[in-house]
């Protein structure tokens, strides 16, 4: 264990690099035979050599070195000294090395927090596909709907979706956006009608989503005319997560929103019908979220370039086949 003693005033980062410095240049001395022999090999005079040893002594309260003119040697104290800083400059050595690799090498553990659709409909793909290329680095994958606190929790990087980013002091990359809209199922739609106009919802089972940042009480509509508000004034059925809205619907609770990643699926096999297909509710835009611009780790830049090249795709294949759907769906008598 290595003391170092502060007292009011002094700066404790620069007193730890003093020692460190200290210690050093010590076993280099010790390890050359000389201090002349120490000073070439660090490109330093004898005198600064001298100087550091002899605070470093100081610091001690133990004399480490017997030196004369002529001639140079351990102490008692200074030999176990040397044993154990020697160990501990060999770890160190290593701690550094290691850290500078994850900085150019991905490695390790990566811990990805994602939202629920966002996760369960492209971002685990998205982590199957980058742990294969880069088989060094082990995946943590957590869902939920809220937004983690990234450094307490000990998250890389968190994929999120909503209209707005919540404050904070954390770095955000934008990856794409999808689409908010209204689905039903066939059978309800068979036993209830389907609307052709936003205030026929008035007569239908609304089911609500409570997303970040969006009041569930009302959907806002964008269309060729702009936006329209339609109210909700009560509803059967209100969840925060998009599978369980979406499990409601399918099973003909009645209408609700869900993002294009959510419900594009469900269109496909038909278990979901897109309903007021002319009007889009608000746009979810996906960020990826981490804690620094500074010093990112490999596996972290590479999973962010992975993700350009994976999820950003997905997110547009995804609003083309909605169109094409939409299309189909508007052609019919």
């Amino acid at each position: 264990m290595i003391g170092i003693a502060v007292s009011e005033g002094e700066n404790f980062g620069d007193k730890v690099m003093d020692t460190l410095e200290g210690i050093r240049t010590f076993v280099r001395v010790v390890e050359a035979g000389s201090f002349t022999a120490a000073a070439r090999q660090i490109d330093a005079s004898t005198a600064q050599v001298s100087r550091l040893i002899s605070a470093l002594e100081n610091r001690l309260q133990v004399r480490l070195l017997h030196r004369t003119t002529r001639h140079l040697a351990l102490s008692e104290s200074g030999h176990r000294y040397y044993e154990k800083v020697k160990a501990i400059l060999a770890d160190l050595d290593l701690a550094d090395a290691e850290a500078q690799r994850n900085l150019e090498r991905p490695a390790g553990t990566l811990r990805v927090h994602s939202v629920l659709g966002l996760g369960q409909s492209h971002v685990t793909d998205a982590v199957v596909a980058y742990q294969a290329a880069y088989p060094d680095v082990s995946v943590e994958l957590t869902m939920s709907q809220r937004v983690p606190s990234l450094v307490e929790e000990g998250y890389d990087i968190s994929m999120y979706a909503a209209t707005d980013l919540p404050d904070s002091a954390y770095v955000t990359q934008a990856f794409g956006s999808s689409q908010s809209i209204l689905v039903a199922s066939k059978e309800y739609l068979r036993r209830s009608g389907t609307p052709t106009k936003i205030s026929d919802l008035a007569g239908h089972a609304c089911l609500q989503l409570a997303l970040p940042n969006v009041s569930p009480e009302e959907w806002r509509f964008q269309g060729v005319e702009g936006e329209s508000v339609f109210r909700l004034v009560s509803s059967r059925f209100q969840t925060n997560l998009p599978d369980a809205l979406r499990l409601a619907v399918q099973s003909g609770m009645g209408i609700g929103p869900l993002a294009t990643y959510s419900a594009l699926e469900g269109i496909r096999r038909g278990s979901l019908v897109r309903v007021l297909p002319e009007y889009q509710l608000q746009t979810l835009n996906v960020y990826a979220i981490y804690p620094s611009k500074r010093y990112v780790d490999a596996k972290v830049r590479a999973f962010l370039q992975h993700l350009r090249s994976t999820l950003s795709p997905a997110l547009m294949s995804d609003k083309h086949d909605l169109d094409l759907f939409t299309l189909a769906h508007l052609k019919k008598p």
